[in-house]
């Protein structure tokens, strides 16, 4: 799946040739494909899910970190204040809604402030602008009813949508031509002479000058499959409740608990999302598999109660979903805490640029993450501009529901199947569900539509617009019940028909 353009062969040989090859289109394999799709190259990127960003990427808050959180001088810090200042034009580019609501952490406890007042001097050692101590009237002003004794202001922290983004990258690199295979999970990298022969489970077969693992949680088994044993990840999932649009209001600027030494992540808090709902969690829990999402009874019945602490008018009836991620964590259950992220260019297997262990700010890092990988390929390629690269997505930003009456108005007259409306819950209409079956990446699973068009994400989960998108599926695509997909092969939805 995914684009087809010419390739390289060699000689006598059918096996496609690459300048680069990542392996992983989560947000930082697509990140970099984007940014290398400047430039003279073929590249490649396999991924074995059948979407790009199906796991972490898609499994988060959505937060753009500040850069308050990590030790001056890390990997972590200057990729997340860097990667801060590149996302609003990036954004603009790839049409991705982005709002910079800032950040209240607040220090609910005595012995707590002296966290806050060193997370600022931190955060100014990291060049993270604007950083202020607010005192609870200060507070009020900002975020109505946040109960705490002082609070540090970070005014550059922001929400973006994940997996819009990330689909939007990989997007835009498709589009300068990056070829994606989805759906082939790598199961042998060698290094032959000065090239790497990349093989899936389904028999394809890539080679390469450079390749990049950016295979997240499983960035430690790529690494294994070339001798390396340097890292192990140990998989930590979060898991997070959906609260109905209705509270969205209730939340004008995010709000975090100052955070504790040792922790694995930042504390349980209220995130709002840039399309309205707000998200309670993450939990914090190592567990033994690195795609291990499940939600739990005791951790949701655990954030309903911290929901109810931070945001007392929350009901249970406000709860509409329940998901989980998992992070990459490089530090194992008795360490705790995190480490630096490790970006590297191996001297040891010549051409594998190495990135293990990016979990969050990883999100906010990847424009940055993705510059430093590129300056990594230009020791080992050359890189030359192309002058026909296209840095902007010809889309709409958001949704047609978020439009004018006006402009909505414009866009019925020119195709009518806007002015139908498919899911009642996101107010979404047949034209972008059409479009998100058509997308260019040619995915077709449910999840896929999900992500694209936000049917099924509203109160009633689906009840309503997932019968109207298997007719459309059925009518105007010839699919077949056993060809639905939740999200990856063999996620089937349906075995066959109850009647004709």
């Amino acid at each position: 799946m995914g684009n087809s353009g010419a390739k390289e062969t060699t000689s006598g040989s059918s096996t496609p040739q690459y300048d680069v090859v990542i392996i992983g289109a989560g947000v930082v394999g697509n990140a970099i494909a984007r940014e290398l799709s400047r430039y003279a190259l073929r590249i490649a990127v396999v991924e074995k899910e059948l979407d790009v960003g199906m796991g972490t990427s898609a499994r988060n808050s959505g937060v753009l970190h500040s850069g308050i959180h990590y030790k001056p001088g890390s990997l972590r810090a200057k990729l997340n204040v860097e990667g801060n200042s590149l996302m609003e034009g990036l954004c603009r580019e790839l049409k991705v809604k982005i709002q910079y609501i800032g950040k209240l952490t607040v220090a609910a406890e005595d012995e707590e402030m002296p966290t806050l007042h060193a997370l600022k001097e931190q955060g100014e050692a990291n060049g993270v602008p604007g950083l202020e101590i607010l005192d609870p009237e200060d507070m009020e002003k900002l975020q109505p009813g946040v109960r705490g004794l002082k609070a540090l202001f970070s005014p550059t922290t922001g929400i973006i949508c994940p997996y819009t983004f990330t689909i939007a990258l990989a997007e835009s690199a498709l589009l300068n031509g990056v070829d994606y295979f989805l759906g082939e999970e790598v199961r042998e990298v060698k290094r032959n002479g000065q090239k790497f022969t990349v093989r899936t489970r389904k028999g394809l077969g890539l080679v390469s000058k450079v390749l990049v693992n950016a295979a997240g949680v499983l960035s430690d088994k790529v690494c294994r499959m070339l001798g390396i044993n340097d890292y192990t990840i140990y998989p930590c999932r979060g898991e997070y409740l959906v609260l109905d649009k209705r509270l969205g209001h209730h939340l004008s600027t995010l709000v975090y608990p100052a955070p504790h030494k040792g922790k694995a992540g930042l504390g349980i808090h209220l995130t709002k999302t840039v399309d309205g709902n707000i998200l309670v969690g993450p939990s914090n829990e190592y567990v033994d598999g690195p795609e291990d999402w499940a939600t739990t009874s005791y951790i949701m019945g655990k954030l309903r109660e911290e929901g109810e602490k931070l945001l007392p008018s929350l009901t249970t009836s406000d709860i509409i979903r329940s998901f989980s991620g998992i992070r990459a964590k490089q530090a194992p259950p008795e360490e705790g805490g995190f480490r630096d992220f490790v970006i590297e260019s191996r001297t040891d297997v010549p051409g594998f640029v190495n990135l293990v262990g990016i979990e969050s700010p990883g999100l906010t890092s990847s424009p940055a993450i993705a510059r430093m990988v590129r300056d990594m390929v230009s020791a080992l390629v050359p890189l030359r501009e192309k002058p026909e690269f296209k840095p902007e997505l010809d889309r709409m930003t958001g949704y047609f529901h978020e439009l004018s009456a006006e402009e909505q108005a414009d866009l019925v007259a020119k195709d009518r199947d806007y002015g139908e409306i498919v899911c009642r819950c996101e107010q979404i209409t047949r034209k972008e569900v059409l479009e998100a079956i058509e997308n260019p990446l040619g995915v077709k699973s449910v999840t896929a539509l999900k992500f694209r068009a936000r049917v099924m994400m509203g109160r009633c989960q689906g009840g309503f617009c997932l019968p109207k998108i298997v007719r459309i599926l059925q009518e105007d695509f010839g699919y077949r019940p056993e060809d639905f997909f939740l999200y990856r092969e063999g996620s089937h939805l349906f075995t066959g028909r109850v009647r004709s």
